[in-house]
């Protein structure tokens, strides 16, 4: 049996490591805007604990030994180089410099072999100023996010708020919701009201407070914002022609809808957005929750074994637009109580899907049921397929997905036996691959595969990447 003290001298000696890693974080994303992650985890923001907590889910995801003191050897040569404002995953580099056994002493050079290709991606990067139309539970989630994600502030800068009436020009109500949500807990940061000025001073920028029932009547160049990306979450505007009036106000380069389209792009990110011209197109869709979180998983099955057709269930969080006890709505069966009962209604995103993966055209039947949880949802996708499959193959395809590839950040793989949906909120990736739960009929061709995601927070990510690319500020990334 091992000894108490040494075992706890062990500890200790991993949470000294693990500060001087939140440190040596903390000061590339500052002083060079170089941000470090583990297996697309963030670690800005992180406590000691939650460190070797990310440690020891790679050790399980990679099934490699991977230590605290290598990621920091790996974390201290990247603050020591000349390296280009980029995103790095130290999990993945250690991985591989175990795996190709560099020395220690070889450090270097291994990091020169693997991020060179940083130096000849590098470009200038000027931020662009956001406006969030809009200040709801998206609203607020992107809010945080841009604002967790601001650095040394060269991408995204949250400039303004716009609320669509004068009488939700409440700021010291704004400001309470926006530093605490039931759901996603306190803000990690300041949230101050500036009633005199119409601000929200949040981590000690103003943010101009406005009143917009005409979204084309709004001067945002007199608060000095310019060539700025809105960020419509209020749900009020769907279309071309109702989106296009934000365009009319000065100040406004692009528009970015989080929600569901019409006559315009709709983009899941990772999965479709090279599908479009960011210089020709002026308005997009992040399209919808549901859609973020089935597309990637759809995309690689359709990939790999091909996919005949195929029926789309949705266990969703209820959500704002039903009632908290029974009374009239205008949509069947929502007008009962949200938190008391299970309720069928209908979803889009087995047609949406198709704009992202066309050849799904026909080949998917969808539908939802809203069930008494404030958030986090499930997708249960019961396919058909063309090539005879089995659990282990169809898991690694997709563990792959999330490891290499342009779904890297869409897909988290889960190992966990124990997976419940408290437990993927606040995961940023929208897609989350419950992969214990896969079950492959006995021919090889029928599978059903269990997809969680954070209809608030996985999707306002989603939003935030859509963003960073449209607006030209995404830095070149090492996964």
């Amino acid at each position: 049996m091992e000894d108490y003290q040494e075992v706890l001298n062990a500890r200790i000696s991993e949470e000294r490591a693990a500060i001087e890693l939140i440190k040596i974080t903390s000061d590339l994303s500052y002083e060079k805007s170089i941000e470090l992650i583990i297996f697309r985890n963030r670690l800005v923001d992180k406590s000691s604990s939650e460190i070797l907590n990310l440690h020891d889910y790679a050790k399980e995801f990679v099934q490699k030994p991977i230590e605290i003191n290598e990621t920091l050897a790996i974390a201290k040569a990247i603050s020591q180089s000349n390296l280009p404002p980029s995103k790095i995953d130290i999990g993945k580099l250690t991985y591989e410099w175990i795996k190709e056994g560099a020395p220690l002493d070889q450090i270097d050079d291994f990091l020169r072999s693997k991020l060179d290709c940083l130096q000849t991606k590098s470009k200038n990067i000027s931020p662009k100023d956001v406006i969030l139309y809009g200040f709801g539970r998206i609203g607020r989630l992107v809010a945080r996010e841009l604002m967790a994600q601001e650095g040394r502030g060269d991408q995204l800068r949250l400039r303004a708020i716009v609320l669509r009436n004068n009488n939700d020009l409440n700021l010291i109500k704004r400001a309470s919701l926006l530093r605490t949500d039931s759901v996603h807990g306190k803000f990690k940061g300041t949230v101050i009201a500036d009633t005199e000025n119409k601000a929200l001073i949040i981590n000690g920028h103003a943010i101009k407070v406005l009143e917009g029932s005409n979204p084309e009547d709004i001067d945002y160049s007199a608060y000095d914002i310019n060539n700025a990306l809105l960020i419509d979450n209020s749900g009020a505007y769907r279309d071309r022609d109702s989106l296009n009036k934000h365009l009319h106000a000065k100040g406004v380069a692009k528009v970015l809808l989080t929600a569901p389209g019409n006559g315009i792009p709709n983009v899941v990110f990772g999965a479709n957005h090279l599908n479009f011209n960011i210089d020709t197109h002026l308005i997009f869709s992040a399209a919808s929750c549901t859609t973020n979180a089935i597309t990637p998983i759809l995309k690689v099955v359709n990939n790999e074994f091909g996919i005949l057709n195929g029926h789309i269930e949705t266990i969703h969080a209820y959500t704002n637009d039903q009632n908290l006890v029974d009374n009239m709505h205008k949509k069947e069966r929502r007008g009962r109580a949200a938190a008391l009962n299970m309720v069928i209604t209908n979803t889009g995103a087995g047609n949406a899907v198709v704009k992202a993966i066309p050849d799904l055209k026909d080949k998917l039947t969808a539908n939802a049921v809203r069930v008494p949880t404030p958030n986090g949802s499930l997708a249960i996708l019961n396919l058909s397929l063309k090539k005879s499959t089995s659990n282990e193959e169809i898991n690694h395809s997709i563990k792959n997905a999330a490891l290499e590839g342009p779904l890297v950040e869409q897909i988290n793989y889960s190992l966990s036996n124990e997976l419940v949906s408290t437990d993927i909120v606040g995961n940023s990736s929208p897609a989350v691959f419950d992969s214990p739960a896969t079950i492959v009929s006995k021919n090889g061709r029928n599978t059903i595969l269990y997809v969680w995601y954070d209809n608030e927070f996985g999707y306002s990510c989603q939003v935030v990447r859509m963003a960073k690319y449209m607006s030209k500020v995404r830095r070149p990334m090492n996964y």
